[in-house]
């Protein structure tokens, strides 16, 4: 038989070149002698048998095949469209009964595409991507995806033999979008997307949208129903009334694969073990929230996490989606909050992700001097193209408001507003301007945290930025970058530089432990001895301590405890918490053995009590961004590496005295300025017996004596110790 189907429109079907299947596939009205006739065309290459099946009355209709490859047709004398199914016969002899995925309206609605365009859809992850949704009835699963450029787009996967003529998607006007809506899906079904380029080229990719892949290195993503039901709602009503930047935050950044490792299966533990194991351990040690590396889906391990090919999508190395909200429910219940690592800045040139996504340089920049970071052999985004801003904005969303995380702590911010990050001379473009600055990426950003932080201004926005731009964390109002918290990179780099040296030198460095008071003010802060610390040669934390078994520890221990002290709120790797000595590997587990020495053990307890003291003691973080806060006693005993300051809470009654000896010498009857008149108390001391200290303590009433016109008390100051003072009132 001859089709109705003018000839090369027929051929570009066949070839898997169409670029509009639906206007041929799928039920026509056609004309024939001035009457009108219904044309069903399908084309199934793997069909010996089609049959069309009208679901008013279950009247068949054979259709004839066509053309050897698999397309088939039937002209039937009716006048008027039908809902109709097809009954398939496949040459195995499988059968399957179907709607017709190209009896369908698009999925997804033109004011969808233009919000999309226009990089203003926030909810975009409820629209791209695969979604199973009830369209005329009927229940099915809504393919889009993102891909302008592309001769052709077809969705191929386990129930169609992937095979990329059978699901060819049509594109829809001029949004780059191309859609289709394929009846009788099912969760967990596998799928991919097969595009051919404007030079002929068919590849394969994964959907960016996607939110449940393969473990890797597999790489196709699963048809996933999000619908786990939340019990949290008490967690964020409390949130979502507080101001967290008036609140304790100690922060325990975890990388779940090698924080605990189930070696009897050799296997990472799930998320709902993790859940049984990490969430109390937490809370045993009273952490506030929990920082979580790396966590969407990437396909090499040794990335940690930062070279991300699923943005909308939690790694399936721990388990399912629900899985991994289950875990945020349970952290929420405990009073725990979870903060993501997430990674605008760049992504992998792997070419299953994004790279090179329809054939030209969608999401990246063509010219490599724009798109590629050369240190890291990774891909930057375009955030002058709105489609990528509205990407990387609904990725954002997404986890707020699908998994109903509390922050989002963005990577690798300064790579983003340089254009000369890691780059030599000539292997960078200056901007309209002639400068070094991304002004799209920086527009980018405070479009981002206006967004974000205009909807739920109890979210944390914290950014990783290693240089001195100001106003990081300041409204985009103001000149910010709109964040609401930085990670203090240059106390970090000053305080491990400091611990690190020998106490006969300290002398000469003491402004590395002062200097960052000049500048506390200028950004809302958090202190980190992050994982960057503990890798790559830098030694693990205990390890940058000088001196013997003994020494190392006193000195870790009288560290964190000026970590604790300093205004801003606080960030500990894990195994710092016990001193692991080894350095940190995404291969291995923590060394958990390390308990059963006393040191360890000793040092763990010292960080619980340090923390929980932290946490019940309003002076120590209520005013953490403001000189209302802090006060030094003294900063200036350089000669023998002491100093003394006094954080205070809502009245200048409410304080805590902090007191530190940097060097191995014990100061007995040690004079320390107080602000008034009372009766002070050690509350803690790094040198108690029980934290494996020498046991150079202060017990009893430290009674205030007038001195130079002020006030003062006789401390006992341990060797290489940290005391802390409250007043009786």
């Amino acid at each position: 038989m001859i089709s109705t189907v003018a000839l090369n429109e027929l051929r570009r079907l066949l070839s898997a070149e169409h670029n509009e299947p639906h206007h041929i596939l799928g039920m026509h009205e056609i004309k024939r002698k001035k009457t009108r006739l219904i044309a069903v065309r399908v084309f199934i290459p793997q069909a010996k048998r089609v049959v069309v099946i009208d679901d008013a009355d279950g009247t068949n209709y054979e259709l004839h095949k066509i053309h050897i490859d698999g397309f088939y047709e039937a002209v039937i004398n009716r006048d008027k469209w039908f809902k109709y199914q097809l009954d398939i016969t496949f040459h195995n002899d499988d059968h399957l009964k179907t709607y017709d995925p190209y009896s369908f309206a698009p999925s997804i609605s033109e004011l969808d595409r233009y919000l999309f365009g226009e990089g203003t859809h926030y909810e975009i992850y409820d629209k791209l991507g695969a979604h199973t949704m009830t369209l005329d009835g009927v229940d099915g699963v809504s393919f889009t995806v993102w891909a302008p450029n592309a001769a052709r787009v077809s969705v191929i996967g386990s129930f169609n033999s992937w095979d990329g003529r059978r699901h060819q998607m049509r594109t829809l006007g001029s949004s780059g979008i191309w859609e289709i809506f394929i009846p009788g899906l099912k969760n967990r079904d596998k799928y991919k997307f097969e595009l051919r380029s404007q030079n002929g080229l068919v590849f394969e990719k994964t959907d960016p949208f996607g939110s449940f892949f393969e473990l890797r290195p597999s790489t196709a993503t699963f048809i996933h129903d999000r619908t786990y039901q939340w019990s949290d709602d008490e967690w964020i009503a409390c949130r979502n009334r507080e101001n967290p930047l008036k609140h304790a935050m100690n922060i325990y950044e975890v990388h779940l694969g090698s924080w605990l490792y189930n070696h009897s299966e050799n296997r990472f533990y799930s998320y709902s073990e993790l859940a049984d194991r990490l969430i109390p351990y937490v809370k045993s040690m009273h952490y506030t929230h929990i920082e979580i590396m790396g966590i969407s889906e990437h396909p090499f391990d040794g990335s940690w996490g930062y070279q991300v090919t699923g943005y909308y999508a939690p790694t399936s190395r721990y388990g399912s989606p629900d899985e991994f909200m289950a875990f945020i429910d349970r952290a929420h219940h405990e009073g725990i909050g979870v903060i993501l690592d997430w990674v605008p800045a760049h992504f992998p040139k792997d070419t299953h992700g994004l790279s090179n996504f329809d054939g030209t340089a969608l999401y990246e920049h063509l010219d490599s001097r724009q798109g590629e970071h050369p240190d890291w052999g990774t891909l930057i985004f375009n955030f002058g193209r709105k489609e990528v801003k509205n990407f990387l904005i609904g990725s954002a969303l997404m986890w707020i408001e699908k998994y109903h995380i509390d922050g989002l702590r963005v990577d690798a911010v300064a790579s983003m507003i340089y254009l000369d990050y890691g780059k030599e001379p000539g292997q960078w473009v200056p901007n309209q301007y002639g400068g070094k600055e991304n002004l799209d990426a920086i527009e980018f950003l405070r479009h981002m945290n206006s967004v974000i932080l205009g909807r739920y201004s109890h979210i944390l926005m914290i950014a990783e930025e290693s240089t001195a731009w100001g106003g990081v964390s300041r409204p985009p109002e103001t000149g910010g970058l709109g964040f609401n918290l930085k990670w203090n990179m240059g106390w970090m780099n000053d305080f491990l530089s400091y611990i690190s040296k020998d106490p006969i030198y300290k002398k000469y460095h003491h402004n590395q432990l002062t200097f960052s008071m000049v500048y506390a003010y200028t950004e809302n802060f958090v202190l980190i001895v992050s994982h960057d610390e503990v890798v790559h040669g830098k030694c693990s934390f205990i390890s940058k301590m000088p001196g013997d078994l003994w020494q190392k520890f006193a000195n870790l221990r009288a560290a964190l405890g000026f970590m604790y002290g300093h205004p801003g709120k606080k960030l500990l790797f894990m195994g710092s918490e016990f001193g692991q000595f080894v350095e940190w590997s995404e291969s291995r587990e923590l060394d958990w053995f390390l308990l059963e020495y006393p040191h360890h053990a000793q040092t763990h307890e010292f960080v619980k009590d340090l923390n929980l003291f932290y946490k019940s003691d309003r002076p120590c973080w209520y005013n953490d961004f403001s000189g209302g806060g802090f006060e030094w006693i003294d900063c200036n005993d350089a000669e023998r590496s002491m100093l003394s300051f006094i954080r205070r809470g809502k009245t200048n009654k409410e304080i805590t005295i902090f007191a530190y000896n940097f060097t191995p010498v014990v100061y007995e009857n040690h004079r320390l300025s107080v602000p008034f008149k009372a009766d002070y108390r050690e509350v803690m001391n790094s040198d108690d017996p029980k934290y494996g200290g020498s046991g150079v303590i202060n017990t009893g009433a430290l009674i205030a004596e007038d001195s130079h016109g002020g006030y003062s008390i006789g401390l006992r100051m341990p060797p290489l110790g940290m005391v802390i003072i409250k007043p009786v009132i």
